[in-house]
């Protein structure tokens, strides 16, 4: 029971660190410090709980609840591990992080910041160890409002319009989840998910119920067209708030539809597998390539990184496809190689997504802007900043050998897998979904050269970014531990892909597939394709090193002159407004998409429009709540009161007045008597 001891420490102390964050409110020094290093402990319990429900067998903790339907039954198996693998991880770079960034907030409630944080980290990992439909729900609320709290913190118009926005998607999704698990509910008898995996729902109602699930987690995770809430909430909230939303948050989505579709539904989906999965790689493939156009038309730098949170949504859900299809085609080999893909993608973009998102949180806390225009120049300055960013834009871009590269890789031979074993309709969609996943990866590299040259290359584009300094040690202590993350997961993905493999494995109930022999990834098939990060990682080193030495010799037999002149711009002097901006940068893309850009206008404007009839309703409950009152409630009180008064009148205060009331009392007694 070591995984769920842990996972018990973790959460106590969550909560600890939480009220301590009430009580020292005042003393916001002290809120830092103990915040953080209570935080920090949690999160490396939290990690141990991970790494050891992800080796040993699955756990189950089953207490009695409140009531008789709503048994506390938590479940760490390899999936709920490496979830909660992933959001200790980001916890704990966050909390190193903020010990200097939350000083961007002094005196704004540092306290109530930290409550939040811990209650959302927290709710995060119940949600994932919970095995009951009650306490999913439960937890899954709780996650949703700390999320909201934390993204209206500036409680500025826009975190308030943002908050709204992702408090109506949050719970609209919500309700959708609360309804699929209703329906396996009645058809098992009881909330617990072990009953819903031993009384399966029959068709058509276990569609039904899958499709509930895909809109209400969907939701969550930010995939198109449900992703509205997205870009505007990621932005508002602290930057190392945002890094777990997009790092950690939005994948509990993903994990909500492998939970319903492959865990609870999967056993006996039977030929329904089928169109789900196609349903999945459908979504997958179009947030994968509008998530990427619409962040290249950004200026705003955490913008840009929420919807590349919507692109690699898409290519987790490929991944996740493909799995499905597989478990539909009865291949176990291309349904944990598929899913094998979505869930080392999983990882890696939390790494990646949250490391970048530490990065644009370090430029905007020296630049106190969030506008790349206004940026420029800041890799002499921030060294270590942009450098970090550098490794996260490579990784995010899907550059070998870092950890990107890896699972797109995967992604890829398992799109390949399906194309040659699937059924027609899967060999024609797989194709299909392959070449919009090189569409996005073409087009994520040209966005993140954008974002890192307008940001750190070139001169300064403002005063601010002049006189830029490095980020708090703090700060940069949390993004290299992400960097190396990055570094890791790729080099050394031999050793990794099997663990991820056998997790997926674990999640479909099949055997383990060879995913690795020795330094070699291979997709369960060496004569498919083979790969070797430690190689190419050699051979890049070679490429880099080798003209850089022939310099070296050839330099040392002739004097080393150096020639400087000026500039030259085809025939103008330099100027200001020469250097590429983010809008040119991004003009020929524009123009290209522009029905898509016109697209996301229309789809913002309408979920604008159901957010003001919202408010509208509100208000029109507001000035309609007070009508009972007036008509029934107030003329009632208003007689009470009248009542009283005249009641007041027969209380003069003359002791001989109240003996000639009792008088009359007992007489009118007698009478009654008689």
């Amino acid at each position: 029971m070591i995984p769920i001891s842990l996972l018990i420490l973790s959460l106590l102390l969550s909560c600890g660190g939480a009220i301590l964050s009430l009580l020292l409110k005042t003393r916001e020094g002290d809120v830092r410090l103990s915040t953080s290093v209570i935080g920090a402990a949690a999160a490396l319990a939290g990690l141990g709980s991970g790494l050891a429900a992800i080796a040993g067998p699955t756990r189950v903790l089953d207490a009695a609840g409140p009531y008789p339907f709503a048994h506390f039954v938590l479940r760490l198996d390899p999936l709920a591990g490496l979830m909660i693998t992933v959001i200790s991880l980001l916890s704990l770079v966050a909390w190193v992080y903020g010990f200097a960034y939350v000083r961007e907030y002094a005196g704004r409630g540092i306290g109530a910041m930290a409550f939040f944080m811990n209650a959302f980290i927290a709710s995060m990992m119940l949600v994932v160890a919970a095995d009951n439909g009650f306490w999913f729900l439960i937890f899954f609320e709780m996650m949703s409002l700390a999320s909201y709290f934390l993204v209206i913190f500036d409680q500025d118009d826009e975190a308030v319009g943002a908050g709204f926005l992702y408090f109506l998607v949050a719970h609209g999704g919500s309700v959708l989840i609360m309804a699929a698990f209703f329906l396996m509910a009645n058809q098992a008898g009881s909330f617990d998910f072990a009953a819903f995996r031993a009384h399966p729902l029959p068709a058509p109602l276990d569609s039904v119920a899958f499709l509930l699930a895909f809109v209400g987690f969907g939701a969550k995770a930010g995939m198109i067209p449900l992703h509205i809430w997205l870009p505007r909430a990621h932005p508002a909230a602290p930057s190392h708030a945002s890094a777990l939303m997009s790092g950690v948050m939005i994948k509990i989505g993903i994990f909500g539809i492998v939970k319903v579709g492959i865990d609870l539904l999967g056993a006996s989906a039977g030929p329904s597998m089928l169109g789900w999965g196609l349903l999945v790689l459908a979504f997958g493939a179009v947030s994968s390539v509008l998530g990427v156009v619409y962040a290249l038309a950004e200026h705003d730098i955490k913008k840009l990184l929420a919807y590349h949170s919507v692109e690699n949504i898409g290519i987790i859900l490929l991944g996740v496809g493909v799995g499905m299809i597989g478990m539909a085609l009865h291949q176990p080999v291309l349904a944990v190689l598929g899913l094998m893909a979505g869930l080392y993608h999983l990882l890696n973009h939390a790494v990646f997504k949250g490391l970048l998102f530490l990065g644009a949180g370090s430029t905007i806390f020296r630049m106190h802007t969030k506008d790349m225009e206004k940026m420029g120049g800041l890799a002499r300055n921030m060294p270590w900043t942009a450098l970090s960013f550098l490794v996260g834009a490579l990784a995010i871009s899907a550059i070998p050998p870092l950890n990107g590269f890896v699972s797109e890789w995967y992604t890829y031979q398992a799109l390949f897998a399906a194309a040659l074993n699937g059924t027609p309709l899967v060999a024609f969609a797989a194709p299909i979904a392959a070449v919009m996943l090189a569409l996005t990866g073409a087009l994520a590299v040209m966005c993140f050269v954008k974002a890192y040259g307008i940001m750190f290359a070139g001169a300064p584009r403002s005063h601010h970014a002049e006189e830029a300094r490095e980020a708090p040690f703090a700060m940069v202590a949390g993004m290299v531990m992400l960097a190396v993350a990055c570094v890791v997961l790729g080099l050394f993905a031999p050793l990794i892909a099997p663990v991820m493999g056998r997790i997926a494995a674990s999640t479909i109930g099949v055997a383990p597939v060879t995913l690795a022999v020795g330094a070699t990834l291979l997709p369960g098939d060496p004569q498919q394709a083979t790969l070797s990060t430690p190689l190419i990682a050699i051979l890049l080193l070679a490429l880099a090193t080798l003209p850089i030495a022939l310099k070296a010799v050839f330099s040392s037999r002739r004097g080393v002159t150096r020639r400087a002149a000026a500039p030259w711009a085809a025939g103008y002097l330099p100027d200001s407004h020469m250097p590429a901006t983010a809008g040119s940068f991004a003009q020929p893309i524009r123009m290209f998409f522009a029905p898509l850009y016109t697209m996301r206008r229309t789809i913002a404007g309408r979920w604008t429009g159901v957010a003001l009839g919202f408010e509208r309703v509100i208000t029109l409950a507001r000035r309609t709540e007070p009508l009972a009152d007036r008509a029934l409630i107030a003329p009632i009180g208003e007689a009470v009161d009248a009542g009283g008064k005249w009641l007041q009148v027969i209380q003069g205060g003359d002791f001989r007045i109240y003996c000639l009331y009792i008088v009359a009392a007992l007489i009118a007694l007698l009478a009654l008597a008689v």
